[in-house]
This record gives C-alpha cells, structure tokens and sequence, in this order.
C-alpha cells in the first residue's frame, strides 16, 4: 500500500483504458496454494486472455483475503469480466444511473425496490474494490464514487417511498414525474458522506427535515407523520439485511436531541435549536452538510440560514477546547492512550483518521467565520486552504495529506475483508500478517513501521494545534490566593515575574478569586482563570510596568459583565497573552477596546496582521466585508462600531507591535474614518429615500478638515465635518411619501449623519464631530449650500478659515459635486495674498487661542508653543501665500508642506529641515500619547514616558523629555526669524 498510494498520486489516469488494462500488480495472498485452488474451481467461466498476470494476481490475493468480495465474483464471474472490459470511470456511472431510477414508477413494490438496490450495491462496490486493490484508482476517486452512489440509493429510496405516499393518496407533488421536487422534504448527509469522503463500508449520516409550509401543502396536512415515517422508511429501504445484503447502515443521531426528538423534524424546530441550544460538537458535524435528497434548493436555503450558526463571525477560540476535551473524552472511554498495532482503532485512536479531521475541523470553527475559503467540506483540500490563508506550515500539509491517504486507504483494506463497518486491527498474528500483505506490504513488520510513523506523525501534529495547558509542568511557579494571609512563596513568584509591590498584586488577584469583580463570579470563569492565571501574571510581569497592567486588568474585569470569553481566548494562544499584557501595560485605549469587545484579539491571529499596510480603497473594501448585510438599520450601526473598534483596535496593535509608523497609524486611522462616514451617509441617504424620497438633481458630500483632511488621525481624534450640498432651484420638493424642501430635507439628512456618527448605543459611539469650522460655525443650520460656501469663503471668511482650507478633503459623497466643492477650496486658496498680512492674521489668531485655550504644559504637543499648532499655522500661511506649493499643497500634512517649501526655495534648507523634523517627532510623540495615555495632555506616568521614549527611539523617560523641550525652543527661534523676515521683506 504504501508504494502503491505514492504511484498512483504521479501517474495520469487512462480514463479511455478498460479496467483489466490498467490493472497493477499489489496484493500478496498469504496462503498461496488456498488462494490458486479457489481461482481454479472459476477460472472455466472466464475467456480467453482475460487471466494477465495482473489480473490473476489480483483475483489470487481476493480469494485469500477477502470473504465479501470473493463471494460477489464467484456469484456471478460473468459479471467480473464485464466490470474489467469497462473503463471503472463508465461503469460507475452507469451503475449509480441505475441505481437512482430504482425509486421510479407508480406506486412501486417496495420489495423489488429493496432487492435492486441490494444487487446494485454488490455490484459498485465489487467494481469499487477492483479499481482501488488494482490500482486503477487513486483515493480520491474511490471515496467520491462510494459517496456518489449513496447519494443514489438515498434518492432513489426517496422517491419509492414518495411515490407510494402518491399512489395512497397522501402525498401531492408539485410535479408527479419529480416527487421530491418543491417537496419541502430536506435530506442532509454529514459527516464522510456529506463530505464526499465516504468510506467503503461506513455508516450514512443523515438528518431528515421538512420546511412547513411547503410539506404540509404536499400532504395536506401537518407533514410530521407522513415524513416521519418517511424517515422510518429508508432505514428498512436501504439498512436491514435480507438475503442480499444491505445497502448502506443508516444514522440519524446527529439530528438535534436524538434521545427525545422524532427522526424527522421541522426546519423552524430546528433553526430554533441550534441558534439557541447548539453545541461545537454540531457546529463540526454541520461543516459537511450537503443535500443529497429531497427539495435540494430548500435543504441549501436552511444551510444558508444555518450558516452564522456554524460560522461565527469572530475566532471561535472556545471551540478548540471543547472539540479537544471531546477527543480526550473519546480516548478515555475507549482506551485508546497510546498508538499500538494490533487491536488498534485506526479511526479513533491515537495518530488517528479522527485526529487529522479534527485538527482541519477545528481550525475550520476557529478561522472560518472570517475565512470563507476554509469552509469546504473535504479534508485533504482544507489542509491546503490552511496552507494558502496561513494557518499552518506545508511540511504540515504534506505529512498530514500523506497519514491521510494511508490511514483511509487502511481503513478500506480492513472493510473490504468482510464488509464490516469496523477500523480496528486485527490482534492475531495470522491475521495481522495477512492484513499486512493485502495492504501491499512485504513483511509485517514494514507494514507496523509504516503505521507507527504516519500515526506518530498525525499525533505530533495534533498536539502541536492544542497548546498545552498554561502554567503546566512548572511546579516553582505554584500560586495561592484562597487564603486571609499571602503565601510567601507566591509574594516571592510574584517577585520574580516583575510585580515591585507582590503584596498588592497578591490582594488584587486575591480579589477576583474572593469574588470581588461579578463577572469573574462564575464557575466558568472562575475554571478558566486558574488554569489561565500563572501565564497571564507572567505576561503581565514581561510588560514595562506589570503593576499598572495588573491594575488595569483589574479595572476592565469591574466594568466587564461577563469574561469567561476573554479567559478563553487568552488561554487558547501565548502569542494573545503577551500582547494584552503589553496593551494592558501600555495602552487604556487598547484594554477598553478589548474589555469592551474581547473578540478584537482575533484580529492578531489574521495573517494579514503583519501583512503590509492596505491602501485606503483596501480598507473601504475590508470595512464593507465586516458590515456584510444587517438585517435592520439598528443592526447596521451596530455593525458599524464593531467595524469601526476591530480597524482601529488593529491599526493601534500593529503600532504597538511596531509594524507601522505613527505616520503610517495616522494614514490608516484617517482611512478607517473615511469609510466609516462614506458607509453611513449611504446608509442615512437609503433610509431618508425611503421615508422622503429623492431631490431632483439633488446632491451632498462630506469635507474633511483638520486632522482627517491631512490623513493624521489619530486613536482618539475628532472628526471636523462640512456637509455641503446642492440642488436644481426650480425643482426642490422631494419625490417620496413624505415630501420636503431641499433645504430642510439636506439639514435633517446631516443631522442623521451626524447622529449616527456620535450617538453612543450598546456597542459604543463611533466617533466625536466638530462641526465648527463650517461657514458661519455653531450659528448656522448643519448643512451648507455650495452657492452659499462659495459666497462665504469669498466674501465672510476669515484668513484663519481660508487657512484651515488648506488641509481640506471630500471624503464622502457624490463625486461630482465633491470635484466642485475642492475646485472653489483651490480657487479660494489661490487669490493673491501678502505674506505679511497672512503672517500678521496668522499671528492675531495664534495669541486668540493662546488667550482662550492656553496649553496643558509641556507635554501638551498641540498647543504649547513651539508645538504642532504653531507648525501647521506656519504650513498653513505658506500655502496661501505662496503659488509655488499651492497646486499639491491641499490635504498635505504640516511636515510634508514644510519640506516642499524647502524644496521650492521659499524657506532656507536650514530652517525646512529641522522644522519638518521638528513636525515629524512631535507628530509621532503625539501618536503614540493617544495610544498610551488616558489623558494625552497630561504629564505622562513614568511608565507611559518610558514607552513613548522606547517608541521613538530614545533611552528614557528623562531624554523624552529634554527632546520635546529642545525642539519646541528651536521652532520658537526658527518661527521668530521668519516672521521677521516676513515682515521686514514686506517693509522694505
């Protein structure tokens, strides 16, 4: 076998050649002189030619080996010679045509019905046999005909027991020549058989349903009982044994609550169940559901609607657990601890078929809500969908293929002996060394070498997929909380991890396990916990300050109602620990975000986490993927802020992480915003069409200012928004059931999109607006005419306004007229101007804010002097003065502008660059104090100074701060000597 399965993967299949032709030799007949007797007693009844040596070597190990299929030769040779004259490919077409019009004719003999099924099925799997021992076919080939012909025998079954409900009068097809069309009739096959996997004599697994509405107008009345008994119906059709056999052994135990359900149950009984009562175990069996009989499009329709059920849409960490203890629990019932030979469960057993399909299965649960690629049914092309999405390693892929291929192929040897639905080994000698050579194997031993390996492999690999335990095997690091008085061994662990105060962190801790936080209260959560709690306090002690991580951690448990899911993620991957324990330690932002929405951690497990940074079109594209389709306007903003927190929580991880650059962090928080407006006001614009119609020739889009405009956001900016507008004058009412004016209906439309921006629901707020750089500020209505703004920014606006004009851009809205509003911005921004009066205006209004607002103190980057609004006043003044930059001045960032005014001349290189550098390093700082600080314009803690320092490239705390004073005097100087300069050109 184990050369066999490696020949048949290089080779090309000859699907024109008959069987006979193509038949190599492989098995070995254990007793040879038995094996040449029983080949004579039939070898009369076949023609000339027909007994190549490939071919009598294969008939001789058949009548060794196998009992089953050296019965179904002898019965009837003249069939074996008709199977070896056919390409195996026709003949299994053939046959499984046959059988599927077995269930056809009116009110058929269910009997006759039985005994064709029976010959058929002795007939496929003989061919079946035939094509895998003589090497005619590859695995995939032989598992997908035996699952094919199921899939016949089940419809075929199907449409006997329909036809007879016909003939009774109990059953009204839509169409008497397809009864099962538009039935509402609902057959699933899972496990092997929906997975097209199918093995040689395996159980099916179905589960039998019926939509209610369409099956109670096909029986004329509640359908319970006539599908019930349908369901009854097939196990006698196709699973009791009769003097010709059987045709497949039915299981309807994955149906939901098998113990107390009948064998056929509604859709809606079931959809109600697994939303509410399903289990992981379920959701594993539903990954190979497929529909295999009935009304095929409805059984594909409540597969659709099961779909969030199967497919949840974060990282389902809790799901490994709960599959993994399954396959713990099966070892300890079953006695299957470690990878023997003989009486070893091939299936079930260590190194096992169970093993490699859980280890795809779960990964599938875990990934496959965000992965839709890693929803395929079949094992083998999942492993390398794994590959592909990143989730595991090719070596991985290759090994696990291969024990695969081996295992299965074993599996079908053992099966083939007599038909009998087993995996287990033999334990006899005799019987090992006879199963060893019909495997294709020399010597027994090579055949107990081969098995250990591709066991010990599958078994390698499936552990390496569940982590152990955290806090295993390291007994040093023992830790009690239960008692009044702390353990001093656990003050001294405490110690050692990092903790300065172990006694606090002991009484802390000590607190969840006294139940002082409701939501560690639980005995799930609690369960967890002390399985989780060495490693998380490790983590924790790895971060630049382990006591005020373990005190935030602290905190986001009193505000949490519920962590039993957090716990389980975090138990589920060392890589998540160390992480929240870093965002613990550095970043309330960050640890609001995920006690708010724990799931947010997945997102570092996405490959695409350390993947490049996207384009902002990339990251519209990924923040729609996550909206998907809600069902309701409610739905929609939820989705929203979860779209919204997961993007930003992301972009805020890989700064962390230092994947990106503040400047990089800034691009992509500005993009997140972006498409989180440009998705709401499509969404406002469809729900006000709805209840007011369209304006005729009516238009609107959003402008960007500030921060946004310059794509510098950062974790927790403002948006400044102007929603402008315009219509035809001669045609203002809208055209809906509610019409309004224009006017009215672009000002409600506005306050929608506002209110959807910062209204704070369940899920959070997305994001705070200022609307006061719109013409005429917080005095006028929310929306602005283009006429008017044009108006304004010619005639009322003042140079500060025109100013902050320079940082403008439409980030929302209709095209056409977003072209206009940025042409007026470009025409507005381009009147000639004195750069002394500009300097002065810019001047006044620096010392208006310097008066109103003043400054936090030295670490207030924003407004300290010397700080970032002193730059962008100066980039600012040098737009609107100069022509030079005015055409790629627009929507520029303050250090981009600078080092073009370098470039163009209108500064001195020895006052551009430092200025732009200046720009640069406050940027940054500023960055990373709204990631890292609660109050960003606060003195930041040691710890919190310590990080910034490290994040830019400085050794502490102390050089932090001598490096924000030192650039800050030195913009001051600079700032000093062109203003005079300004304004002694401008004298002279």
């Amino acid at each position: 076998m184990h050369h066999e399965t490696a020949s048949r993967a290089g080779a090309p299949r000859q699907l024109e050649s008959t069987l006979l032709a193509r038949l190599r030799p492989g098995l070995r007949p254990a007793d040879p002189d038995t094996a040449r007797a029983r080949l004579a007693e039939i070898a009369p009844a076949f023609p000339d030619g027909f007994l190549t040596p490939a071919c009598r070597a294969l008939l001789l190990g058949l009548a060794d080996h196998s009992p089953f299929l050296w019965q179904a030769i002898t019965r009837s040779p003249e069939r074996l010679v008709a199977l070896m004259g056919q390409a195996p490919e026709a003949a299994s077409r053939a046959i499984i045509a046959r059988q599927r019009a077995v269930g056809g004719g009116d009110n058929p003999d269910l009997a006759e019905v039985g005994r064709r099924l029976r010959r058929n099925r002795e007939e496929h799997a003989l061919l079946v046999a035939l094509a895998d021992l003589g090497g005619g076919w590859d695995l995939d080939a032989v598992v997908q005909a035996l699952s094919d012909f199921a899939d016949a025998s089940v419809s075929a079954a199907t449409d006997a027991l329909l036809r007879q409900g016909m003939a009774a009068g109990r059953f009204h097809p839509q169409d008497p020549a397809a009864p099962q069309a538009g039935s509402g009739l609902v057959i699933l096959a899972l496990g092997k058989h929906g997975g097209a996997e199918l093995n040689y004599s395996s159980d099916i697994d179905l589960v039998v349903f019926y939509e209610a509405e369409r099956a109670a107008a096909a029986t004329g009345g509640d359908p319970k009982a006539f599908f019930v008994k349908l369901a009854q119906g097939l196990v006698k059709l196709l699973s009791e044994r009769t003097a010709d056999g059987y045709v497949h052994r039915i299981d309807y135990r994955l149906r939901p609550d098998p113990g107390s359900t009948a064998v056929a149950l509604s859709t809606g009984f079931a959809f109600d169940y697994y939303q509410t009562l399903g289990q992981n175990w379920e959701r594993a069996a539903f990954i190979k559901a497929r529909p295999i009989a009935g009304d095929i499009p409805a059984g594909a329709a409540f597969l659709a609607d099961l779909a969030p059920f199967i497919w949840r849409r974060h990282f389902d960490f809790a799901a490994i657990a709960e599959i993994h203890a399954m396959k713990r629990q099966i070892h300890m019932v079953r006695g299957h601890d470690t990878i023997t030979v003989a009486g070893h469960d091939i299936k079930i057993g260590r190194g096992g078929i169970r093993e490699i399909e859980f280890f795809v299965q779960t990964q599938q649960l875990v990934f496959g809500g965000r992965k839709p690629a890693l929803r395929g049914r079949r094992t083998v092309e999942m492993l390398g969908r794994l590959v592909e999405e990143g989730w595991i390693d090719g070596q991985a892929r290759d090994e696990l293929t291969a024990a695969y291929g081996f295992l299965r192929t074993l599996e079908h040897r053992i099966q083939m002996i007599r038909d009998e639905q087993t995996q287990r080994l033999p334990t006899g000698d005799a019987a090992l060394d006879a199963l060893a050579r019909f495997a294709g194997f020399d010597t027994r031993a090579a055949f107990e070498a081969a098995l250990l390996h591709q066991a010990g492999r599958v078994q390698a690999h499936y552990a390496l997929l569940f982590e152990t335990a955290p806090g295993d095997g390291e007994p040093e690091d023992a830790l009690v909380f239960g008692e009044s008085e702390p353990d001093p061994a656990t003050l001294e662990n405490l110690a050692a991890f990092g903790f300065r105060d172990s006694r606090l962190a002991w009484e802390t801790v000590q607190g969840w396990h006294v139940g002082r936080r409701p939501a560690l209260q639980t005995g799930r959560a609690r369960e967890i916990l002390a399985e989780l709690l060495p490693s998380l306090l490790r983590a924790l002690g790895g971060t630049n300050d382990p006591d005020a991580a373990l005190l935030t951690l602290d905190r986001a448990f009193a505000r949490m109602p519920a962590v039993a899911e957090l716990l389980a993620i975090l138990r589920s991957h060392a890589r998540l620990r160390l992480l929240f324990a870093d965002i613990l330690g550095t970043s309330p932002h960050l640890a609001d975000t995920v006690s708010l929405s724990p799931h947010v951690l997945d997102t570092v497990l996405d490959p695409d986490f350390v993947a490049p940074m996207p384009a902002p079109e990339q990251v519209h594209a990924q923040y729609r993927a996550l909206i998907g389709q809600p069902a309701s306007h409610e739905e929609f903003w939820d989705r929203c802020r979860d779209a919204t927190r997961q993007m930003v929580f992301v972009t805020g991880a890989r700064l962390l992480s230092g994947l990106i650059t503040p400047l990089q962090a800034g691009e992509a928080y500005s993009a997140i915003a972006e498409a989180t407006v440009a998705l709401n006001l499509e969404a406002e614009l469809r729900r006000f069409t709805q209840d007011h119609g369209v304006v005729p020739k009516g238009r609107c889009c959003v402008l960007a200012l500030g921060r946004l405009g310059s794509r510098q956001l950062s974790a927790v900016s403002d948006l400044d928004l102007v929603f402008l507008y315009d219509f035809d004058p001669e045609d203002r009412m809208s055209d809906g059931p509610r019409p309004l004016d224009a006017v009215v209906a672009y000002n409600r439309l506005a306050q929608r999109l506002y209110a959807a921006l910062t209204t704070a629901t369940r899920r959070g707020r997305l994001y705070a607006v200022d609307l006061r750089l719109r013409p005429y500020g917080s005095h006028s209505p929310p929306a602005v005419q283009l006429n008017g703004f044009v108006t304004y920014q010619r005639e009322a606006a003042e140079p500060w306004e025109h100013m902050a004009l320079t940082r403008a851009r439409v980030v929302a809205g209709d095209p056409e007229l977003g072209a206009a509003v940025m042409a007026t911005i470009a025409d507005t921004i381009a009147q000639p101007r004195d750069p002394a009066e500009v300097c002065a205006a810019a001047g006044a209004m620096r010392r208006l804010v310097a008066d109103e607002r003043g400054h936090a103190g030295p670490y207030d980057l924003k407004l300290a002097p010397g700080g970032l609004f002193d730059l962008d006043f100066l980039a600012q003044s040098i737009v609107l003065s100069n022509p030079d930059v005015r055409s790629d001045g627009i929507g520029l960032s303050g250090e981009a502008v600078l080092r073009r005014a370098g470039a163009h001349g209108l500064l001195p290189a020895a006052m551009a660059e430092p200025l732009a550098e200046t720009y640069g390093f406050l940027d940054a700082v500023y960055q990373w104090q709204r990631l890292v600080m609660a109050d960003p314009g606060a003195v930041p803690s040691d710890s919190a100074a310590r990080q910034i320092a490290k994040a830019v490239g400085l050794p502490d705390a102390r050089s932090l701060a001598a490096e924000l004073h030192r650039h800050r005097r030195r913009t001051c100087a600079l700032l000093a000597r062109i203003k005079r300069t300004v304004i002694g050109a401008s004298q002279g």
